[in-house]
């Protein structure tokens, strides 16, 4: 099932509003199975490692402080189609143009507030996973 996986982290927005609990609920829901979780908060050394594709961007700064403001809950998710299917249960990176009953849609303030990353391919979330989780930590 290793090809049926996808990584997500609960972002630093969601997390300080009370919303981590429903999140995992609706992942739950949504017939993913969790393989590996943890609460943990990012270094801005950590962030900017996670984020570094994005390093030449206008944002990347802004991610960083992002992502580091609080504490995230990562997570790697197994199901059949896990990236796509995930990726149509958080819905769109803008909130206001996330289809009603998303996570996103639910719980995110604003794009660069938006509760919740998915992975884009099942490579990505290959790579992502292996940054939070060893293989001792997978289950």
């Amino acid at each position: 099932m290793k090809d049926n996986r996808t990584f997500t982290m609960i972002k630093p927005d969601a997390v300080a509003n009370g919303h981590t609990g429903a999140i995992l609920d609706q992942i739950i829901k949504g017939g993913f199975k969790i393989i590996a979780m943890k609460y943990i908060a990012l270094t801005d050394q950590k962030a900017g490692q996670f984020y570094e594709v994005h390093k030449e961007r206008p944002f990347y700064g802004e991610l960083v402080d992002f992502m580091s403001s609080g504490p995230i809950v990562a997570a790697i998710l197994e199901k059949q189609n896990a990236v796509e299917d995930f990726r149509k249960l958080i819905g769109a990176t803008d909130p206001a143009k996330a289809e009603k009953g998303t996570i996103r849609n639910l719980f995110a303030q604003s794009i660069g507030a938006n509760a919740i990353h998915g992975s884009d391919s099942a490579e990505n979330a290959k790579i992502e996973g292996d940054f939070f989780f060893s293989a001792l930590e997978r289950f």
